[in-house]
């Protein structure tokens, strides 16, 4: 970094700040566009991307249905936010904060809306109980459901912007953030070194939430990091990641809202099993144009 930046008294926005999600990215909330959300036949209708975030909810779902869990069917739509889904008005109306996953819940009298990953994860468990992990151990279990909260933005905005989409590679900001990566992924080392699972001896909302970010991670699949993070070294997490990424609930959650990669992993829109058989993108008809 060879020019010091010096702070206005009274910071404005007057262009993009540059990057890859440089033009969803701006200083108010609320909607853009009048957009209503489509509804589907199903008890819950999720709004998402295949993002870390929105992997998390899909890998909930399809865990719950591999589980015996029927009345956890669901409707997923793709939410592009590459073109400003997000700030449709019938999306802000479920997420004020115009972030993906959004969760509509119409299984009882009253619809009821759940946004951030973390508080639909929590949601869904407790309605089926199910992957809370034993009652005795529920503060742990909740505690690193809340690390992950509270840690991956260090990840994600932090150094996976500075990494891999700012429109430059600053040394300052990628070696702060690196380091605080790698002394996150020091902490679930020394977890999981006595650990199965990151609370115990049981698969949790704790674990879909953590491996959704560093599980990926250390596979290989976020950021183009792996080597530069010498993911490899964290060795009781990468027996972790690997055990999950090998769940078949996983591989089905991965894929819906996927709309990138290769077309046979690919689920835009998810409405019933079968989808996952019949209307992944190297089943359907190529688009016109």
């Amino acid at each position: 970094m060879t020019d010091t930046y010096t702070p206005p008294k009274v910071w404005t926005w007057d262009s993009e700040s540059g990057g890859k999600f440089a033009s969803i990215n701006r200083p108010i909330a609320g909607p853009t566009q009048d957009k209503d959300l489509p509804r589907g036949e199903h008890p819950f209708q999720l709004y998402s991307l295949a993002t870390p975030n929105g992997v998390k909810v899909t890998v909930m779902f399809e865990e719950l249905l591999a589980a015996g869990h029927t009345g956890a069917e669901y409707d997923a739509y793709l939410a592009n936010i590459s073109e400003g889904d997000q700030f449709g008005s019938g999306f802000v109306d479920v997420n004020p904060n115009s972030k993906i996953p959004a969760l509509m819940d119409v299984s009882g009298d009253k619809e009821v809306r759940v946004f951030e990953s973390g508080a639909i994860l929590l949601h869904l468990a407790e309605k089926f109980d199910a992957f809370l992990g034993p009652k005795e151990n529920r503060a742990e279990m909740i505690s690193w459901l809340f690390w992950q909260m509270g840690s991956a933005p260090y990840l994600g905005g932090g150094f996976g912007h500075f990494y891999a989409y700012a429109p430059e590679k600053w040394e300052y900001p990628i070696n702060r953030f690196a380091m605080e990566t790698k002394r996150q992924l020091d902490v679930l080392n020394r977890q999981l070194a006595d650990n199965k699972f990151i609370a115990g001896d049981d698969y949790t909302i704790a674990d879909i939430a953590i491996w959704s970010w560093y599980g990926q991670l250390v596979l290989g699949r976020l950021y183009s990091a792996a080597e530069f993070l010498d993911v490899e070294s964290y060795e009781h997490v990468q027996r972790w990641a690997k055990a999950i990424d090998a769940r078949p609930a996983v591989t089905r959650g991965r894929m819906v809202n996927r709309a990138w990669g290769e077309p046979n992993e690919q689920l835009r829109e998810r409405h019933a099993a079968e989808d996952f058989e019949t209307r992944t993108q190297d089943k359907l008809e190529p688009e016109e144009g």
